[in-house]
């Protein structure tokens, strides 16, 4: 009977004192700025060498931009390079670094676009303004000038190299 008596109270206040405590979550280590910059141009150099292997593989002549998008100026066209506010109509195709297909304009229809106002990739948005009414180019757009990390949630993965065939159609001012 008595070591009931002092069991139970026992028992009692280890339940109380358990209840009363709540576990730290784990923590889990967040990189610091600077490790994240590093990962960064660890990331953007991987790409860049991905990107050049492919030039190399496809017997490619391109040039790159300063912002990091590759391009080839299949066919000049005419008049004065495309600017912000242009209304551009282009037919094109989208595909992985990898040739898997994306999107195209046979699928989806020419995109009709105004430079600088419309929602369109960083990087292709800087390869319509290298073409003319009528040109032609094939651009090759590292993630971080196109989707970047998210992708499109559909056919663009994450942190993937977009590479356009483009052709336009028109464009007025």
């Amino acid at each position: 009977m008595i070591s009931r008596l002092v069991i139970l109270p026992a028992i009692f206040i280890l339940l109380i004192s358990c209840s009363g405590r709540k576990e730290e979550p784990a923590r889990v280590p967040v990189p610091g700025r600077d490790e994240m910059a590093d990962l960064n141009r660890y990331l953007i150099m991987k790409d860049r060498e991905r990107i050049e292997n492919f030039i190399e593989r496809k017997h490619l002549r391109m040039e790159e931009t300063s912002s990091g998008l590759w391009y080839h100026i299949r066919k000049e066209g005419e008049g004065s390079l495309l600017t912000d506010n242009d209304r551009v109509i282009f037919d094109y195709e989208c595909t992985l670094l990898d040739g898997t297909f994306c999107y195209s304009s046979e699928d989806k229809g020419p995109r009709d676009v105004v430079l600088g106002r419309s929602e369109l990739e960083t990087g292709l948005n800087e390869g319509l303004r290298l073409l003319r009414n009528g040109g032609e180019a094939i651009f090759i757009l590292p993630p971080y000038l196109a989707y970047g990390l998210p992708g499109d949630g559909n056919k663009i993965p994450s942190r993937a190299v977009l590479v356009y065939e483009i052709k336009i159609i028109s464009a007025t001012r």
